[in-house]
């Protein structure tokens, strides 16, 4: 939870600290929003047809241009992006924002109240469809803007680098910042999960989320942010300030200096690996200091799509990302929508709780050729490749299910695995790990499992924070049964890209850590000042906590 200290320079702002970063600048704060209307005019019979039109093609080219700058960008950046160009042509949405244009709502206004139709059933519902509410209100005011003439909402390009503040962040603001320019944000609203924090860490940019204070700040105002820490120290002394930024900028130096291969101090093997996206995203990963790919999203093969992409259509992308990373581990992961990822080509009916729902692996449950023609195009792209890649499953919750996957993979000469997000899986790791060859931690949906809290709402960012002690606990049981079976247990949530938090995850057990490649320098290097002894010692003294805070504490003076 986020709160605030005063010191002689001025406030300090705490927050959850999500990508690591000291920065010193001017506040900027996004621009206004387009109004939305409220009270809505009688629209007259004549004019309806047309403005349903209008309507129709403000959706389209919002949407048309969000899928643009999905293809100018690759990773995480490039999923959120083409999902929320999706909720743009939800049929649903569409339909009802149609319907009340044609019964007499002015079609701002339509698009307005749909929108809330749509965002109060989605808060409803919680979890995972929480998180479409800003993505889908940020669809609502690019299209009113569209309709309106007035122009694109967003965050202007500053003048001079700055540090971004908001209530929140859409998808479309955040994968269009330039870390150049934008060197830290803190955000009201959102989770050490959300969309925002994901993309930060993609673009090297410091970010603390929960940061419920932020909006006492004004714009203009010099604040040194430490994305480490989790503060914002408002109108600090220049000359400390100052002082802060350049030790930071020593210390990044020394981390630009590490080139792997990942290792503790005393020599033991940690897999630096890194979480791609497409082929694009591999190629530049590949130029950073990783020995290969943890975790291969293959998502956006299927997204925005209105049918399933052929065998030799998904062997190809498959291929660029195995090819990226030529004769170097990859892991691939099947597909894992559903939730917050519909597929337009299937039908996923009403849940009460997609979160808990339809997802992932279990999608395969209602139309098993989805996962069979994936599998075929995974080992279509992986003929001929050596080392084969490995092949992992998401959202299982049962060793039948991982014995059933693992079967499927081995009729294709596979390597199977699967995803440990479910607690269960955590909690019957041992019987898990006799079907199957590997386990990789994903330790965003474990945590918001584990703790019962939906990852998107700021109040709970204590909660979802990985640091909590069950989540380590339940980390530590799966690394032991993954050392007592001489599998591999890797971790690949956006825990892995927290350099004190890796060595913890060494220390109970993990084999690799695999994270957005902008972070795997910072991991590695502070890996190599640890040994593999001072590492158990940190993560027995988390364990032995009772709250995030005191673990990393605890860990963070184990290491010293």
């Amino acid at each position: 939870m986020s709160s605030q200290q005063s010191t002689a320079t001025g406030p300090v702002l705490t927050g959850t600290p999500v990508v690591p970063g000291v920065a010193y600048a001017a506040v900027m704060w996004p621009g206004a929003r387009p109004e939305i209307p409220s009270a809505a005019a009688d629209l007259p019979e004549a004019e309806r047809e047309g403005q349903a039109e209008r309507f129709a093609v403000a959706a389209s080219t919002v949407a048309d241009r969000l899928r643009e700058r999905a293809a100018a960008t690759t990773g995480p950046a490039a999923e959120v992006l083409t999902t929320t160009a999706a909720l743009a042509t939800d049929k649903a949405w569409l339909a009802a924002t149609d319907k009340l244009i044609r019964s007499g709502t002015p079609a701002a206004n339509a698009v307005a109240a749909a929108t809330e139709q749509f965002a109060q059933m989605f808060l409803t519902i919680g979890g995972l469809m929480a998180e479409r509410v800003t993505d889908l209100r940020d669809v609502r005011d690019r299209v009113i803007a569209e309709l309106t003439g007035t122009p694109e909402p967003g965050v202007p390009a500053p003048s001079e680098p700055t540090i971004l503040l908001a209530d929140d962040l859409a998808p479309a603001d955040t994968a269009g910042l330039d870390p150049a320019m934008i060197l830290g944000i803190g955000t009201r609203l959102g989770g050490p999960t959300s969309h925002t924090a994901i993309i930060a860490r993609q673009l090297g940019i410091a970010c603390i989320v929960g940061l419920a204070e932020a909006g006492t700040v004004d714009a203009g105002t010099p604040v040194l942010i430490d994305g480490t820490a989790g503060t914002v120290t408002v109108a600090p002394d220049p000359d400390e300030a100052l002082a802060r930024v350049q030790a930071y900028r020593r210390e990044a130096d020394e981390i630009a200096r590490w080139r792997g291969p990942g290792r503790t101090a005393d020599g033991r093997a940690v897999e630096i690996l890194a979480n791609v996206q497409d082929g694009p995203g591999a190629r530049t990963a590949a130029q950073r200091p990783v020995e290969g790919v943890g975790l291969f999203r293959t998502e956006l093969a299927f997204l925005d799509r209105a049918d399933e992409p052929s065998v030799q259509e998904q062997a190809a992308q498959y291929r660029e990302v195995i090819e990226a990373f030529a004769g170097q581990h990859v892991v691939i992961r099947t597909l894992d929508a559903g939730s917050d990822k519909p597929l337009k080509f299937i039908d996923h009916g009403e849940e009460e709780n997609p979160a808990l729902g339809v997802r992932g692996n279990r999608i395969a449950d209602g139309d098993p050729g989805l996962l069979e023609r994936q599998l075929d195009a995974i080992a279509m792209a992986a003929a001929s490749v050596d080392p084969q890649p490995w092949v992992m499953a998401p959202m299982v919750s049962t060793a039948a299910e991982a014995r059933e996957f693992a079967a499927k993979c081995r009729a294709r000469g596979l390597t199977p695995g699967v995803m440990v997000e479910v607690p269960a899986v955590a909690l019957c790791a041992e019987a898990v790990l006799a079907e199957v060859d590997f386990v990789s931690i994903g330790t965003n949906d474990l945590t918001q499992y584990a703790m019962a809290a939906d990852r998107m709402r700021s109040e709970l960012a204590a909660l979802t924070d990985p640091w909590q002690p069950a989540v380590l606990r339940l980390i530590a049981m799966t690394a032991a049964a993954g050392s007592a079976a001489g599998k591999p247990v890797g971790v690949c949530g956006e825990a892995a890209a927290d350099p004190l938090l890796a060595c913890v995850l060494v220390g109970l057990g993990v084999t690799s850590l695999s994270c957005a490649a902008g972070a795997a320098a910072a991991v590695g290097a502070r890996l190599s000042g640890a040994s593999a002894e001072q590492c158990r010692r940190a993560a027995e003294a988390a364990v032995a906590t009772a709250d995030p805070a005191a673990a990393r504490e605890s860990a963070l003076a184990a290491l010293r």
